[in-house]
Formats: structure tokens, sequence, C-alpha cells
């Protein structure tokens, strides 16, 4: 290439005015480089979508992951609480129920005691008395049973 060629590359014009077949070509080079462009640039987009769908799939998945662990966690400190909820509500109806136990306890203790006080005054055993005069014992004894 010479110097005249050369400057007008730069210009961006390197055919003749009336060359046509000239013309044609570099026409035919300007398509073929804007479909070269244009596909480079699409294959740049391309990559550029995958890489962001990927990096979005792990961000999903790592979004997801904590979620689970959130929800879990949740779940455990839930089971946690219910559980020391009944176990608060046993001990609770386990002090009731043994307050009433004692105090069934302590009626049928009382009622045994005065039934048998009862029993031994009224039924079988032997009642009497007795007096003492100077150097005789006098006793007076009957024996109920019934």
């Amino acid at each position: 290439m010479d110097t005249e060629n050369v400057s007008k590359a730069r210009t961006g014009r390197i055919c003749l005015e009336g060359d046509e077949q000239c013309l044609k070509l570099e026409k035919a080079a300007t398509k073929i480089q804007a479909w070269w462009r244009g596909s480079h640039v699409r294959q740049t987009l391309l990559q550029a979508a995958l890489r962001a769908w990927a990096i979005q799939c792990w961000w999903r998945a790592l979004q997801a992951r904590t979620l689970e662990q959130r929800r879990r966690l949740a779940l455990r400190l839930y089971t946690c609480q219910e559980w020391a909820v009944v176990k608060v509500q046993a001990q609770v109806r386990m002090w009731q129920a043994r307050r009433r136990f004692l105090q069934a306890r302590e009626a049928a203790c009382t009622i045994q005691s005065h039934w048998r006080w009862h029993a031994s005054q009224t039924r079988g055993l032997i009642q009497g008395c007795y007096e003492v005069k100077a150097s005789q014992l006098e006793l007076d004894i009957e024996i109920l049973v019934t």
C-alpha cells in the first residue's frame, strides 16, 4: 500500500469514486464486519446472561437454604415452648391431684377414727362402772354384743 491508500484508509474510504466493484466489495466487507460484530455482541450478551442466571440460581438456593434453616429453628423453638407448657401443666395437674388425694386421705382418716370411736362406744365391747368402798371393789360389768 502506498501513502495515498493509507490516508484514504484512515478516512474510511479506499475505493475511488467510480470503481463499482470496489464499492461492492466495501459494502460486502462492511456487512461481514457488522455480522461479525453482531455475532460477537450476541455471544457476549449470551455469556453475560448465562453468568447472571447462574448467579441468580446460586442466590435463590442460598435464600431457600437460609429460609429453611430459619423455619427449622422456629419449629424447634415452638416445640421447646410447647414441651415446656406441657411439663408445667403436668406438674400443676399432679400437684392438684396430690392435694385432692391428701385431702381425701385426711378425710378418710378422720371418718375412720370417728367411726372406730363410735363403734367402740356402742358395739360389743365391755362397758361398765366400778366403785371402790373401803376394802372392797364392786364391779358392774355389762357385755353388749350387737
